[in-house]
């Protein structure tokens, strides 16, 4: 019997994760850039300049566009390539409210069908996580990263409560609409001489969201994430229609109401 041949499978493993962290760094990057205005709304992408600027081949550029297309950043044009979307208040507001409203499903789901005590406790130490980054009086960017790392991690969890892959599916889908993620007000937060304070009261609402669920109330959890994403509408939308907007990441593709 022939023993199996590690380096032959290792190999294209390896070639295969390598081009997946090339298109994800890809990904990353051209994000930054289109939050920063350096893409800006309506402007083409052209995959050669790119290739210089990211310094990585047609390949990983090609298959971060493709997702940024399917996060909705992006749009395709009909004679071929990609530009940078823009997006009406009215957009932003819906999809803000539909990522609450599938939460609150999932939510409400999860305490009405009960969650393993083991994803409970990761849960609960996710958001011990989330007070010791908020303990400082006043964050850096590098605790800003923390939080949005561990904010995502909470969120994730919450649609692993509910035990149901189309849940799940669904909730990643509306997720990945421009502005919708729970993290996505966090971005512009960290220009602002409020943003632990808002950070707080968002954690606030993390403990109590966990403790309805961990109680069985499906109403009271619903309720609550459903309200967990209002703030973040009215705030967001607040911040475009503020004096001063400048230099808050994303901001510029958001069109203000005529």
């Amino acid at each position: 019997m022939n023993p199996p041949e590690p380096l032959t499978i290792a190999l294209p493993a390896e070639a295969f994760e390598a081009g997946a962290s090339q298109a994800v760094k890809a990904q990353l990057r051209l994000r930054e850039m289109i939050l920063a205005g350096e893409l800006p709304g309506g402007a083409r992408i052209a995959e050669l300049t790119l290739v210089e600027k990211l310094g990585v081949s047609r390949t990983p550029i090609r298959a971060a566009l493709m997702r940024l297309e399917q996060e909705g950043l992006l749009h395709r044009l009909p004679g071929g390539g990609y530009a940078v979307r823009t997006f009406s208040e009215t957009d932003v507001a819906d999809a803000i409210e539909l990522r609450g409203t599938m939460e609150g499903l999932a939510a409400r789901l999860a305490a009405e069908r009960g969650v393993a005590p083991a994803l409970l406790a990761e849960a609960h130490a996710c958001l011990d996580a989330i007070d010791a980054t908020l303990a400082p009086s006043m964050l850096d960017d590098e605790g800003f990263s923390r939080y949005v790392e561990l904010n995502a991690r909470f969120h994730l969890l919450l649609s692993r409560m509910v035990g149901s892959d189309v849940v799940a599916r669904e909730l990643d889908r509306v997720k990945g609409l421009p502005f919708a993620s729970p993290s996505a007000f966090v971005v512009v937060q960290t220009h602002s001489a409020q943003a632990r304070d808002m950070l707080v009261v968002a954690q606030d609402q993390h403990r109590q969201a966990l403790d309805a669920i961990e109680r069985r109330e499906g109403a009271r959890a619903e309720a609550i994430l459903r309200e967990h994403s209002r703030i973040t509408r009215r705030n967001l939308l607040a911040a475009v229609q503020a004096s001063q907007v400048q230099g808050l990441p994303g901001v510029q593709l958001i069109r203000e109401r005529a």
